[in-house]
């Protein structure tokens, strides 16, 4: 039985999502009926992290075990060809047995893209948040600073999955602005359920003024998901890139 490892990119608009559920379709249920008629048997892919519904990736990895013999090389073309055109496998790694590509992650980066302009984008829509009131990138990223490092994230988690613990760590947390897109860059060991959109959400109040940079600190202190910014929608969000103690994999 082998392991091994797709690093893929999918456009989320038309799916509920990474993760499969009883009716609504999912991407990881869609690369799983490709894979298994490729490989010829039933396939459970273990995806690198549940996005929601019309969130993308540009970058994504997950795992599935087979007991084929088609070579590595191989098998994204054959995948492909079975996916529709909004998912992509771009390569194929065997891995160890132990690889899961959730649990053997050490890092990941979502981008989340703000179209701030008066006048909507038609080639941008479901790919960007578009946002007509004028964004100040500098505040935005005076609050994104606060969020750097080791902190208790609850006030910008929505409820969802539980997990043991709401503490990570964040690595960066930029925000450029190139015309009229803004672009947020954050990386983290690990990310809660809204954690991404919500700290995008809070930088844009502190835009607007409805809170101080300066108040994320308390903010975080408190654990208070009210006390945070909204919840910014999907269809500005990506994962664009992850980290593995493996070579060959991003």
């Amino acid at each position: 039985m082998r392991n091994i490892a797709l690093t893929l990119m999918y456009d989320g608009t038309a799916y509920h999502g990474w993760q499969v559920q009883k009716r609504d379709v999912t991407v990881a249920e869609t690369l799983e009926k490709a894979l298994s008629q490729v490989v010829g048997h039933p396939v459970k892919c273990t995806g690198a992290g549940r996005t929601d519904a019309g969130v993308h990736a540009e970058r994504y990895v997950a795992n599935f075990r087979t007991t084929s013999t088609i070579p590595c090389d191989r098998l994204p073309l054959a995948v492909n060809s079975r996916l529709p055109g909004d998912i992509v496998v771009t390569k194929a790694t065997a891995v160890p047995d132990d690889f899961n590509a959730i649990g053997s992650c050490l890092r990941k980066e979502y981008t989340y893209r703000i179209y701030n302009s008066r006048i909507r984008n038609a080639f941008l829509v479901n790919r960007v948040w578009f946002y007509p009131k004028k964004l100040d990138e500098t505040i935005m990223q005076q609050a994104a600073d606060h969020f750097v490092g080791t902190h208790d994230f609850a006030c910008v988690r929505s409820v969802g999955t539980e997990t043991k613990t709401t503490v990570r760590t964040v690595h960066y947390f930029t925000i450029t602005r190139q015309g009229d897109m803004i672009t947020c860059r954050v990386c983290a060991d690990g990310f809660l359920y809204n954690m991404a959109r919500a700290m995008v959400g809070t930088c844009v109040y502190a835009s607007e003024g409805k809170l101080s940079p300066q108040d994320i600190p308390a903010l975080l202190a408190g654990r208070n998901r009210t006390d945070a910014g909204p919840t910014a929608p999907p269809q500005g969000l990506y994962m664009t890139n992850l980290w593995y103690p493996i070579a060959g994999l991003p």
